[in-house]
């Protein structure tokens, strides 16, 4: 799938953390004590209800140096979503976005699911870069031991990868138990961790 952004070319080693579906008081702080501990950047991005609804929140994601990006305002399924629809949704969370934040050149956009049709990928690329990921931690199958979903995580992490945790209520248990796990692993082999 050209035009869509993967995993970054990485000098060194350098890893891109990535956070789901927040901002939310119950998870997002603990994800922001995590990363202070590692001195690690991430880059968030956010359900646009969310961010109305927790301004604070999204906030403090800004002051501790991280980013935030566009995720649709109501985390809409682009393949079952009709175009105009999705792309007022798009917009509607990047306003909630522009209140907080200065405009970013290129903003950053997540298609929720990682599901976009090629018309909505095609009216968005000239504002947005589109992230997908690498590495998807499955964080949020409450089925997948926490154990589990650690394991797959730093199996497929290399540098230059782009991780996809969430901070979600759904995400909290695997998260929680991964995440710092995570962090301590390739912290230990001098990796660090960026913003996108």
């Amino acid at each position: 799938m050209p035009g869509y952004t993967w995993s970054r070319q990485a000098r060194g080693k350098s890893l891109y953390l990535t956070f789901d579906d927040g901002p939310i008081p119950e998870v997002t702080p603990w994800v922001l004590e995590q990363l202070a501990k590692f001195e690690a950047k991430a880059t968030f991005f956010c359900v646009g209800d969310n961010l109305v609804k927790h301004p604070e929140v999204a906030r403090q994601v800004l002051m501790q140096g991280h980013v935030l990006a566009n995720h649709t305002y109501n985390h809409l399924k682009g393949w079952r979503t009709p175009l105009q629809d999705y792309l007022q949704n798009v917009a509607a969370c990047q306003a909630a976005l522009d209140k907080l934040q200065p405009a970013r050149s290129p903003q950053l956009f997540r298609p929720p699911y990682g599901r976009i049709s090629s018309r909505q990928a095609a009216q968005l690329r000239g504002k947005y870069e589109l992230v997908m990921w690498d590495v998807l931690t499955n964080d949020y199958d409450n089925t997948l031991p926490s154990e589990k979903c650690l394991q797959n995580t730093l199996q497929h992490t290399q540098s230059g990868s782009i991780i996809v945790f969430h901070d979600s209520l759904k995400a909290k248990r695997n998260m929680m138990y991964a995440l710092p796990r995570f962090l301590d692993h390739f912290c230990g082999l001098g990796y660090s961790f960026k913003t996108l």
